[in-house]
């Protein structure tokens, strides 16, 4: 079967439960994200690659969750969806920042996160008598996070994918023939971005939504039970949707190259050697900011947002992360100072 053919049937659920309820593949990339993240700094403490002592792996780690978590989910209200500050319901989790199974997470957002993680880690530990031991300077703890981060943007790029998510854009109408690598998302009805129909082409989806339509639902209501169908493997229900649906890029498969393969590739290439502090966190800025503007080519912006200037919300966000970084590697060169880390030197005892 090939991509061309291949109607998008994932569910976002691992382990269903039931009643919207269950393990989430996004959760599991989450995860997935911070053991890789875990393992290769647990490696590198080890190697002598980084000035931040083995049994400081745990921490790091825990503040680089929240750091992650918290940031992605403000970021995301901040720059793209302001109304989630003040919108509360009767149901939990009654405020809608905090509707994190509805999805919205930015990794921008998650980014700025990091920062304020690494400023925690920097400041090392707490003793009783109030003194603080084990300091690392936070642009090398910048350093690390950014060798760890690009696995954590990989997962998270697979599970939009999954989910159906930050869609790309359309190579092919409903009904018409498509590329093998394009992909056709019926979440794309769920998205506001219905796509021009024949007439005949509406009818055929007035019939298959309205079995699905129950007492004061709306027409996004009904087409989640048809999804949800697709999902659980009803081959009649494929067959009438099929050529109903846009052929699509599959942006998030693009981006999750870009962001994690290829960043990831930059980062640890500069990384091989000692360094100064800070630049290799300036060439994940610079390397990311620009995939992201070229990817984002490909994907749909926020349809509220659209491109002011011809460049998307995240696309202004990811130039002005290029620009911080060639500063900063400015700034940093002309500072110079001792170099740190190196994994492709022989290893020492951390």
């Amino acid at each position: 079967m090939t991509l061309a053919s291949w109607l998008h049937d994932l569910s976002p659920f691992a382990v269903p439960f039931g009643g919207g309820l269950g393990i989430r593949w996004y959760g599991i990339s989450y995860a997935l994200g911070f053991l890789v993240g875990w393992l290769l700094l647990r490696w590198l403490s080890r190697r002598g690659a980084t000035l931040i002592p083995p049994d400081r792996v745990g921490d790091v780690i825990l503040y680089a969750v929240v750091g992650v978590v918290a940031g992605g989910r403000l970021g995301y209200a901040l720059f793209y969806k302001p109304a989630l500050f003040w919108t509360f319901s009767h149901s939990a989790p009654w405020w809608g920042l905090l509707a994190v199974n509805e999805g919205g997470m930015s990794s921008h957002g998650g980014m700025i996160g990091i920062i304020i993680a690494a400023w925690c880690i920097a400041r090392g530990r707490t003793a009783p008598d109030g003194s603080r031991s084990g300091r690392v300077p936070m642009l090398h703890v910048l350093d690390v996070l950014t060798m760890i981060g690009p696995a954590g943007l990989f997962f998270g790029r697979l599970a939009n994918f999954v989910n159906g998510e930050l869609l790309g854009k359309i190579v092919a109408l409903p009904g018409q023939p498509a590329p093998w690598w394009a992909v056709r998302f019926p979440q794309e009805y769920l998205e506001g971005m219905e796509p021009p129909l024949t007439p005949q082409q509406q009818s055929q989806l007035s019939a298959l939504v309205a079995p699905f339509q129950r007492a004061g639902d709306s027409f996004e209501d009904a087409m989640r039970r048809v999804i949800e169908r697709l999902q659980h493997g009803d081959a009649a229900i494929r067959a009438q949707l099929e050529p109903l649906v846009s052929a699509r890029h599959p942006s998030q498969l693009y981006q999750a190259a870009a962001e994690g393969l290829v960043v990831g590739a930059i980062v640890w290439f500069i990384a091989r050697r000692p360094r100064l502090p800070g630049v290799v966190g300036c060439w994940f800025l610079i390397s990311y900011g620009v995939l992201r503007v070229v990817t984002e080519l490909w994907r749909l912006p926020d349809s509220n947002l659209g491109r002011p200037y011809g460049l998307s919300r995240g696309q202004w966000l990811s130039v002005l992360m290029v620009a911080a970084g060639l500063v900063a590697l400015t700034i940093i060169k002309r500072r110079g100072g001792a170099k740190v880390g190196g994994w492709n030197l022989p290893s020492t005892p951390a």
